[in-house]
């Protein structure tokens, strides 16, 4: 949640620079801007990703050093993916060691093969905040558009049948314009459910291919105000919430290198947000159906 000031605080995401290990992720977030950061310490061997294990003791070390060093916070740790054969005890040292650097939040999503495993889904996912809870962790349920969990109402329907207190719903600007979700829907969400956001923008048109959502997802999304996702919008129905940065654009970064591609997204975040903060609880937003025709015509 934003600090004494009320000011959200802005978080690198690991994937913006995937390449990065978690000690390397720091020192660049530091030096580029940043409040935070949001290292992956359990791995998904995805293309690109870095290859020396995060939870190694010489890499914890090190992760630890650099934190110390910079003065920046641990805003959340990931990736708890929801398999076939997914076993959530397996992501409790990734929770002891979040709890450890102060992190306050987990991401998880599932990726399961089929449409029927909803039971299973429900499980893991009240499992793994059993786990996450004595660490301090909730669990943030995200929906990528090409994953099991594509929609903002099917992660709803997860955490509310989990009934965890730790329970939470990730929201990520990308995946809220390719799934379609519309704003409003964000004022049915409970409040104490979002958490904080992952921030990124992308053009107005829609990959039709899993395959090229996920090409866009890891690799080609664009710096906040370069795109069509109405920032704003999101932000004034979210409650207030801190930000996280997850912005993969390889040609950026071979273009400009880590730290300057990590600058850039900072910046245009900060400058398209300007003094956008939430507006839930100072004043309910119009909704179509609470709208009157007078409203509607305006």
């Amino acid at each position: 949640m934003p600090d004494e000031t009320g000011e959200p605080l802005y978080s690198l995401a690991h994937l913006t620079l995937i390449n990065a290990t978690a000690p390397e992720l720091i020192y660049i977030a530091a030096r580029a801007g940043y409040d935070a950061v949001s290292p992956r310490f359990i791995q998904m061997n995805v293309p690109g990703e870095f290859r020396e294990s995060p939870m190694d003791k010489a890499m914890v070390a090190a992760t630890k050093t650099a934190l110390q060093t910079t003065g920046l916070k641990v805003l959340d740790v990931e990736l708890a993916r929801i398999t076939e054969d997914c076993d959530p005890r397996s992501f409790e040292p990734a929770c002891e060691l979040g709890g450890e650097l102060g992190a306050s939040r987990m991401i998880m999503s599932a990726w399961t093969p089929t449409r029927d495993d909803r039971n299973f889904i429900v499980d893991c996912y009240a499992e793994t905040c059993e786990i996450a809870a004595p660490y301090g962790l909730s669990v943030d349920l995200e929906f990528p558009s090409f994953s099991r969990l594509r929609t903002l109402d099917e992660a709803l329907d997860i955490v509310r049948a989990a009934d965890q207190p730790n329970g939470g719903i990730l929201v990520d600007t990308l995946y809220m314009h390719l799934s379609r979700v519309d704003l409003a829907e964000l004022l049915h969400i409970p409040g104490d459910l979002l958490n904080f956001l992952h921030i990124s923008d992308a053009l107005p048109g829609i990959a039709d291919t899993r395959e090229g959502m996920i090409q866009l997802a890891r690799d080609a999304r664009l710096y906040p105000g370069e795109g069509c996702i109405d920032f704003a919008g999101i932000i004034e129905r979210m409650p207030p919430v801190d930000y996280s940065v997850e912005l993969p654009n390889q040609s950026r970064v071979t273009e400009l290198g880590f730290e300057e591609h990590a600058r850039r997204c900072l910046q245009h975040a900060k400058r398209t947000f300007g003094d956008v903060r939430s507006q839930r609880r100072t004043h309910p937003i119009p909704t179509q159906e609470s709208m009157t025709d007078g409203q509607r015509a305006y």
